[in-house]
């Protein structure tokens, strides 16, 4: 016979509150498992966090078994990962095997992975802070796609994040609330596990009401649950408004040293402090030592009624802050200790907790054991009708098309960072597919990296049309930036952590909403190093567009060394999910891009990262196209060397000109010297390494690109590397086959002056190149 599902809110209600407990010990058990019952061979403790997801597992059960929707995302605290694997697991998209190897090779993650996982995640967390702010610009590319008539108004779902309180402690998240109050966000939640300890303390109580305030002023709603009903109904009888007010005025320090040391404790403090009032002692007496432990840990993030009151409550579109009080470790013996974050259960205490939940020895991965027949049979049929159960799996829609060509910009100078915006202008002009779908983006340098022409032409995105006052005015300006719904430019204040999230949220687009997004976002190339953590958080997310960073090096020579970038093209070799690319001229440029657009698209692509440059340098006279194939692989022969030559020089990006001047006068001493132009460092690199990792892996080993490039040397050969940037980005080529290198960089924060100055004073003019070869002659 078929168990009914829960049909009356009581009914559902008890059914979430035993999803709850057995979440609590699923994942409670998936850590000990990992860490007591697994064989190490190294020693170390596995870890995982049994205290940060026993608070978080009612307000879970709550959220995706009743609250959550179809179309809504839900971004998990990193540190109740393994909640979100026990879900799945009752769900039947977790396997036993997965589980069971919780951190180990191949196994769950440690917290929740969209690259790693086997289960769906709709965010990868992990660096606390940015899968709480990535949901709020989920919210706002939903809006996008809703004001361009990708999406239906009705098909909009909620962005949901499950923050830990010290989260809040992250200063991204107040940039983003910034930033989203800015663009007036909708459907977004943030649900604060507010159990008031962190790694090292518990919360400070001055921070009482403090949130509150900060979110309220940005025009967000704010819920606070901080009794359940047990609590209300004791605070409802004789005595009972007394002990509601010792409790709001309880120390959070107080109230956690008192959960761990359970009723005796509360009793005896309670009695000390508010005992003499009227009915109190009766009151107290009513409840037995653990019954009056469960009363004072009664909190609101712990009572599934009252959890689903709240999310009930939040039937609109107004973006939502729920603060919802736990404890740390509810139901454990690690509650409310200080040390519980990174501590766990003994054996002994993991079979206590077993044996009162009635879990047989050997069933503990039973996801309904000890349960009975009935409420087992009645629990699987509630999880396996849910809406959860029912959503859908993430499809990826068809690419969009990419013009065979792109027009290369004209002149017979040009920098690659002009370059770049003439070939979005183009592109913006044009009725291409590809055109409609480019949504362009900066941290407030929209104008001084060139994407001023596309804004032109494609307006700035705003749900309600904001009119240009200034041309209304009739004010002379270049900027013609309109604002409506139809706009394809999101204009951004000064913060890269939110640039960053913002193209991670638009290159999801596509897995997330159905409707493939083509994201360009530029940023000042030094600053890329701001925004750094939310960068890898998008290429770990496996978010796909273009960075544009401009200018870079040396080439903004009179802004000075804050303005100039070093180690950039380090970061764009070693950041993984991301293909890092510095053009020297215009028409590498409009191959690139048109490289880009295709491979953000293709399913095992990655970003792509363009450093460019505002220096205007003389272009290349190109007699055919043969160049494009090597460049495409991260390097070619600009100048091709002879057969066997003794020497090259190897340059990447706008420092082309010195190495041409170097080249000029060196080839009559060296003749049949060759100019190598790398390209993709990166690329080139990977490559290098792929081939000599073939060769333990059992794969092919073939000879690299560089290999190949190089082979045109004679064996003995010595090479000088330039690069406006770390030498180190280069200087790795020498070992390819064994060659003497002198490379040349910059490697220390420069100073102002302008490029013939700087580039003489930092080894990066002519004189320097054709010293750095001599000296290799001199030292045969």
């Amino acid at each position: 016979m078929t168990t009914m599902i829960a049909d009356t809110r009581e009914e559902k209600i008890a059914t979430i509150e035993a999803l709850d407990a057995r979440l609590r010990w699923l994942s409670a058990w998936t850590v000990h498992n990992a860490n007591h019952l697994r064989s190490k061979r190294d020693g170390l403790k596995v870890g995982g966090h049994q205290a940060s997801c026993a608070s978080m597992t009612a307000i879970m059960a709550a959220l995706y078994f009743h609250a959550l929707r179809p179309q809504d995302k839900v971004s998990v605290k990193p540190h109740a990962g393994p909640v979100l694997q026990a879900i799945h697991y009752l769900l039947g998209n977790q396997t036993l095997e997965q589980l069971q190897k919780f951190r180990a090779l191949g196994g769950a993650q440690s917290y929740p992975s969209r690259t790693k996982d086997t289960i769906p995640v709709d965010f990868s967390t992990g660096s606390v802070g940015l899968g709480v702010a990535i949901t709020a610009f989920s919210s706002l590319v939903q809006d996008y796609l809703i004001a361009h008539g990708a999406m239906a108004e009705s098909d909009a779902g909620r962005m949901i994040s499950l923050m830990g309180d010290a989260e809040l402690d992250e200063g991204n998240i107040y940039e983003c609330l910034i930033e989203g109050y800015k663009h007036d966000i909708r459907n977004c939640w943030w649900v604060v596990d507010y159990n008031r300890q962190s790694l090292d303390s518990t919360t400070a109580d001055r921070m009482f009401r403090r949130f509150d305030d900060i979110f309220e002023t940005c025009g967000w709603r704010v819920v606070t649950l901080k009794h359940g009903k047990l609590q209300r109904a004791a605070f409802a009888r004789p005595g009972g408004k007394s002990l509601e007010d010792w409790i709001e005025n309880c120390p959070n320090a107080d109230f956690a040293v008192l959960t761990y040391q359970g009723g005796p404790a509360w009793r005896e403090r309670l009695l000390a402090d508010i005992g003499s009032k009227a009915h109190v002692k009766k009151l107290l007496d009513s409840f037995d030592d653990d019954g009056l432990a469960a009363l004072m840990t009664n909190l609101g993030g712990h009572c599934i009624a009252s959890l689903m009151d709240a999310f009930d409550s939040a039937d609109d579109d107004r973006p939502t802050l729920f603060i919802a009080y736990t404890v740390k470790g509810y139901g454990l013996p690690l509650a409310g200790h200080k040390d519980n974050h990174s501590g766990m259960m003994n054996p002994a205490q993991i079979d206590q907790l077993r044996e009162t939940l009635g879990i047989k020895a050997g069933q503990e991965w039973d996801p309904f054991s000890g349960l009975g027949g009935n409420m087992a049979a009645r629990l699987k049929n509630f999880v396996d009708e849910s809406v959860l159960a029912k959503k859908p799996l993430e499809a990826l829609p068809k690419p969009v098309p990419v013009p065979a060509h792109f027009p290369v910009p004209t002149g017979e100078t040009q920098s690659t960072q002009a370059a770049f915006g003439h070939v979005l202008l183009d592109l913006a002009k044009s009725s291409e597919e590809l055109a409609d779908r480019i949504v362009t983006t900066a941290p407030d340098v929209t104008q001084t990296t060139n994407l001023g022409g596309f804004v032109n032409q494609r307006g700035l995105f705003r749900r309600s049309q904001v009119a240009d006052i200034f041309r209304e005015a009739k004010i002379p300006s270049a900027q013609k930036w309109a604002a409506h719904a139809s706009g394809q430019h999101i204009e951004l204040g000064i913060a890269e952590n939110n640039f960053f999230l913002l193209l991670t949220s638009l290159g999801l687009a596509a897995p997330h909403f159905g409707t493939r997004l083509i994201p360009v976002g530029t940023v000042y190339d030094p600053f890329i190093s701001r925004g750094l953590d939310a960068l890898n958080y998008g290429c770990y997310s496996d978010s796909h567009f273009l960075l544009v960073g401009t200018p870079s090096g040396l080439t903004l020579g009179p802004e000075g060394g804050a303005h100039q970038s070093i180690n950039t093209p380090l970061i764009g070799m070693g950041q993984p999910g991301l293909a890092y690319f510095e053009p020297a001229y215009a028409d590498e440029v409009a191959l690139f891009m048109r490289w880009a657009f295709e491979y953000l698209q293709e399913p095992d692509g990655s970003s792509v990262y363009l450093r460019l440059s505002t220096r205007q340098i003389s272009q290349e006279g190109r007699t055919d196209e043969t160049w494009q194939e090597d460049a495409l692989k991260g390097a070619y022969w600009l100048r091709p060397p002879a057969p066997g030559t003794e020497a090259a020089i190897v340059f990447t990006g706008a420092i082309a000109p010195e190495v041409l001047a170097a080249w000029e006068e060196l080839q009559y001493d060296i003749p049949g010297l060759g100019v190598l132009n790398v390209t993709s460092p990166d690329l080139l690199h990977r490559d290098w390494s792929a081939t000599k990792a073939a060769r333990w892996t059992g794969g092919q080993a073939t000879a690299c690109h560089a290999d190949v490039l190089l082979s045109k040397l004679s064996p003995n050969a010595s090479i000088v590397t330039v690069i406006d940037g770390s030498p180190a980005a280069l200087s790795w080529l020498g070992g390819v086959r064994a060659m003497r290198v002198s490379p040349l960089g910059t490697d220390r924060f420069g100073q102002t002056g302008d490029l013939p100055d700087l580039y003489h004073a930092y080894r990066l003019d002519k004189d320097a190149i054709i010293d750095a070869m001599a000296e290799l002659y001199l030292r045969r």
